[in-house]
């Protein structure tokens, strides 16, 4: 057990070492552990003494959480059919540990105790509100039901969790499984770049040719620059279909959604709440499922007049222009890069090869420390792959967090991109400072011979969007385990600080900071940028009338009784209420939706719009003070960064801009003012 390198106390984890085989009998010490940490904090021994109960619990059950953790992560950054089966033989033993854990009326008595003592009064407003929202989430976990209601919802946590984690597994299996062998000659139009991966993807199978793939460097550049219509359709398809019935049988997830949401509604209903809709509101910012639906409707009528005329734009064009009388989904991509080159005079593909990674890491983090006073240094760690990186935020002389860089797309490797918290800043009860670790995750493609990864504008985006949730967790100065970081924040303000950092790519002084052409070296030219901001809000009807699907469809889905039996026929339902056109009938984009049903969004994808009215105004705050005023920065700080969830996030916003946020900031960023 010594030599376990999941029961090591290091400072960093030691990723290099961690093998399945590791996995179980690290499982079994850390259960046991946690397990009679449980017993004892129960009993007479451990007094209702917040201080008290946190060092015989807390301890226990966060090495158990940090470990279990690294697992879950290597799993979805390195995965291996190994390791899938050591995580899910083990998913269920730690589903059960922290279900028995929110659900143990024992242990809600002794927080009912603390929060009722005498001493309450003088927790600190971080531990009051940490207080707080245990017993909620004790509600919430079961710990108020009796008999067979409290077995049943155990049982559907352990088997929630495991069709998660299968829902994941099969987008990720679906998604490797497909290649489409073509000749170069095919590919007509794509970015030189994107063939070359493809030629090179060829040869490493030993094949002529290219080889292509629906990982996002390689689906994203096909679907807007290949000319060839039915290679376009032929990808958008198989793309569409991933993991449904219309594909192999071993990944169809159909199944799965049916039975999680009907968990869900059931979990709900244990709960004595009309649905899981309002079970999944109950811990964030929105107060009602018609809340949340009548803040999208408003959204979507306000963007669907120019959606209508973007399509209608789309559809002239690509008449006139490219012979395609027929608009299909699987052609807007492309008839929309082409309108945009004509119309902006610029393409994607030229604007790329301005953002080197190395050049924008490094802009990216000199903005940082510039408005936030710290300072981002390289330092060696333990890694999982060749192309990870780890690297040390300071302050002064001191380190105040970490974070590890995992940015290219490979197989074996979940798609999108994430954050996630490795270790959560904790004033330890042994008086040890434990400082956050954070994951930052994309999927960039890989670089091409000698020349460094290239990203889009839009990767850039997500670098900044991700680099915004890494802020959170990490800059955060607050030393309660449960509300440090983003740990405590309502869900739907998560995404503040996310979307909050996308907005500094479009600012001219930033830009100038973090391009140089991959050639040249020169900075991206003023022209070109002005061609960019004047194409800022190309088809943003389009992509806000498309959000605002998903996230009804999201809210329905988890409201309305039944749903789980017409899934595809409640898609349509909204589709045909907000959206411009209709999607193909094999459309079946439920069954990849990994934030539903594998990433903790379930009537929450709402999140993103609803946190942009905040980003939006507090970013209103820099374009009025200056993009690089320090001054601001440590406000933004100090006022929602350092907080983290240790207040509710709509007093982190007031203390920030000094009022309740607008709708006017998001409609202007958005181009639907």
């Amino acid at each position: 057990m010594n030599d376990n390198p999941l029961l090591q106390h290091t400072e960093l984890p030691p990723f290099d070492a961690i093998r399945p085989e590791h996995v179980t009998p690290a499982v079994d010490m850390l259960l046991a552990a946690a397990d009679a940490a449980l017993e004892r904090v129960v009993s007479p021994e451990v007094p209702a003494e917040y201080d008290a109960m946190a060092t015989v619990l807390d301890v226990a059950v966060e090495r158990l959480r940090t470990a279990w953790g690294n697992v879950c992560f290597l799993q979805s950054v390195a995965d291996t059919p190994a390791l899938r089966a050591a995580h899910g033989q083990n998913l269920p033993r730690v589903v059960d540990f922290y279900t028995r854990l929110g659900a143990d009326d024992r242990l809600f008595a002794k927080y009912k105790a603390v929060a009722a003592s005498p001493g309450a009064a003088q927790l600190s407003p971080a531990r009051r509100k940490a207080l707080e929202d245990a017993l909620r989430d004790f509600v919430l976990g079961g710990a108020e039901l009796q008999g067979a209601a409290r077995e049943r919802f155990a049982t559907i946590q352990e088997r929630s969790a495991a069709l998660s984690q299968s829902f994941g597994d099969h987008v990720l299996d679906a998604t490797d499984a497909f290649s489409l062998f073509v000749t170069e000659a095919e590919l007509a139009g794509v970015p030189a770049d994107v063939v070359q991966t493809a030629r090179q993807a060829a040869a490493a199978d030993g094949r002529e040719g290219c080889k292509l793939t629906l990982q996002m460097p390689c689906y994203i550049p096909l679907l807007q620059y290949a000319d060839s219509r039915s290679l376009r359709e032929t990808l958008f398809r198989a793309y569409n279909t991933r993991a449904s019935e219309l594909g192999t049988p071993e990944h169809d997830n159909s199944a799965i959604v049916q039975e999680l949401v009907a968990l869900r509604q059931e979990e709900a209903a244990l709960l004595s709440l009309p649905s899981f809709a309002h079970l999944s509101l109950v811990p964030k910012m929105a107060k009602s499922p018609e809340e949340v639906l009548g803040f999208l409707r408003d959204l979507a009528g306000r963007a669907r007049p120019h959606a209508d005329r973007e399509l209608a734009e789309l559809r002239e064009f690509a008449s006139g222009a490219l012979g395609i009388a027929d608009l299909q989904a699987w052609d807007r991509a492309y008839v929309g890069e082409k309108l945009k080159q004509q119309r902006f005079a610029f393409s994607s593909a030229e604007v790329k090869q301005y953002f080197t990674l190395p050049r924008v890491l490094e802009g990216l983090f000199r903005l940082v420390e510039t408005l936030f006073g710290v300072a981002i240094r390289e330092d060696q760690a333990p890694l999982w792959h060749a192309s990870a990186r780890f690297f040390r935020v300071w302050r002064g002389a001191q380190p105040i967090a970490g974070f590890y860089l995992d940015l290219l797309a490979r197989p074996g490797k979940g798609s999108g991109a994430w954050m996630d918290d490795a270790r959560q800043r904790w004033q330890r009860p042994d008086g040890a400072l434990q400082l956050p670790l954070a994951h930052l995750v994309c999927n960039f493609a890989p670089p091409v011979g000698d020349k460094p990864t290239l990203l889009t504008h839009d990767d850039l985006i997500t670098l900044f969007h991700e680099f915004g949730h890494g802020l959170h967790h990490m800059l955060t100065q607050v030393d309660e385990l449960a509300v440090a970081g983003i740990s405590g924040v309502e869900w739907d303000a998560c995404e503040l600080p996310s979307q909050f950092m996308e907005n500094f790519c479009w600012e001219w002084e930033v830009l100038q900071r973090l391009s140089a052409h991959v050639d040249t070296g020169q900075p991206l030219p003023r022209a070109l940028f002005d061609r960019m901001q004047a194409a800022r809000h190309f088809q943003n009807g389009l992509r806000m009338v498309r959000h605002c699907e998903f996230a009804l469809f999201d809210m329905r889905l988890h409201l309305e009784p039944g749903s789980e039996q017409r899934l595809l026929p409640l898609a349509r339902e909204v589709s045909a209420e907000v959206a411009p056109v209709l999607p193909p009938d094999f459309m079946r984009y439920p069954h990849s939706f990994t934030h539903l049903f594998d990433g903790g969004y379930a009537a929450g994808y709402y999140g993103y719009a609803w946190a942009e009215v905040l980003s939006a105004d507090a970013f209103s705050a820099f374009e009025e003070a200056g993009v690089f005023d320090p001054d601001t920065g440590a406000r933004f700080r100090t006022s929602i960064l350092e907080v983290g969830g240790s207040r509710p996030a709509i007093d982190s916003f007031k203390a920030f801009r000094g009022r309740e946020p607008q709708l006017d900031a998001l409609l202007r960023h958005q181009g639907l003012a």
